[in-house]
């Protein structure tokens, strides 16, 4: 039953992942504002709930590693695995923006997070944590890099979209519909996943950082695939740095301002992990791809969360 309801959900994310980006691309043409800002917020933020709700429910329950496991294991899943698997179908082209404001804020927030966690090594306390005051100055470094990010997108050179408008009812409606389904199909995966990984007798610290991180990570993966298949490399870019950004600062954030979270087993590398795919995504950027990430670098990408999966393991 497990292995027929992973099928269901991958199958209703990939539907609503389309609805969800057909609504987006509406909005963005509605608002006359780039649809890199659009991917950056709305969609990130919506294809970020499964996360939300995970992590939330796991500082609830006491599960600090889960929650601290799920957000790491999605940020480097949604670099390496989705914007590796979007190269390698079409290569993704990163504007001068990009390069100058949003992948350094996404390398910032996760430098953040390793500080933030790294309690032992700077003789703060016996045990590394992200307490609520440290949780709450997360939450308002998220409103300030929204803001940050619409204010300074104005008079960039994707000024809006040429698509044709669509009706407010329609747009809401495809939005709503898409965000419900993805996080209803996110979730059933990821339930149906668990309860797999568990019969195999993987530790939940490695189904935190890679099954559960992966399950929730589906609603970016269909609705990045969409929009590349829908010719908005834009907007899978904008929804992957915007997702990532949102993991740390508004899901750990809410996560440690209800609860303090503890690292657990989470270790050094997995955090490293985050730290150097976005410093990678921003190599790509300048050196290699010159502003475009390549279907070679599509595949190194992928195969480099491979190898770290394969040492996880060990």
């Amino acid at each position: 039953m497990d292995y027929i309801l992973l099928i269901i959900g991958l199958a209703l994310i990939t539907f609503c992942a389309d609805l969800l980006t057909r609504g987006c691309v509406g909005m963005a043409a509605r608002f006359r504002v780039p649809e890199f800002i659009i991917g950056l917020t709305v969609m990130a933020v919506g294809t970020s709930m499964p996360e939300l709700t995970v992590s939330m429910m796991s500082a609830l329950k006491g599960s600090s590693s889960m929650a601290i496991g799920n957000v790491t294991g999605s940020n480097i899943f949604n670099t390496l695995v989705i914007l590796g698997i979007c190269a390698m179908i079409k290569p993704v082209i990163i504007s001068k923006e990009n390069v100058r404001r949003d992948i350094p804020i996404c390398i910032g927030v996760s430098l953040l997070l390793w500080i933030a966690t790294a309690d032992r090594l700077f003789g703060i306390s016996d045990v590394d944590t992200i307490n609520r005051v440290e949780g709450i100055i997360l939450l308002m470094l998220y409103v300030a890099t929204i803001i940050y990010s619409i204010r300074s997108s104005k008079g960039a050179e994707d000024k809006g979209t040429s698509e044709p408008q669509m009706g407010w009812v329609k747009i809401f409606g495809f939005i709503i519909i898409g965000l419900a389904g993805l996080i209803f199909g996110g979730n059933l995966c990821l339930d149906s996943a668990t309860a797999i990984a568990r019969a195999w007798g993987v530790s939940e610290s490695i189904i935190a950082i890679t099954i559960v991180a992966a399950g929730t990570s589906l609603p970016e993966l269909a609705s990045s695939l969409s929009a590349i298949i829908s010719k908005k490399p834009s907007l899978a870019l904008g929804n992957i740095l915007g997702s990532n950004i949102a993991n740390i600062l508004l899901i750990l954030g809410a996560s440690a301002s209800i609860k303090p979270l503890t690292m657990g087993d989470i270790t050094q590398l997995d955090l490293g992990m985050v730290v150097g795919s976005a410093i990678l995504l921003m190599l790509s950027a300048l050196v290699m791809g010159k502003r475009r990430i390549t279907r070679f670098e599509g595949v190194l990408f992928f195969a480099a969360y491979v190898a770290y999966v394969v040492v996880l393991m060990k």
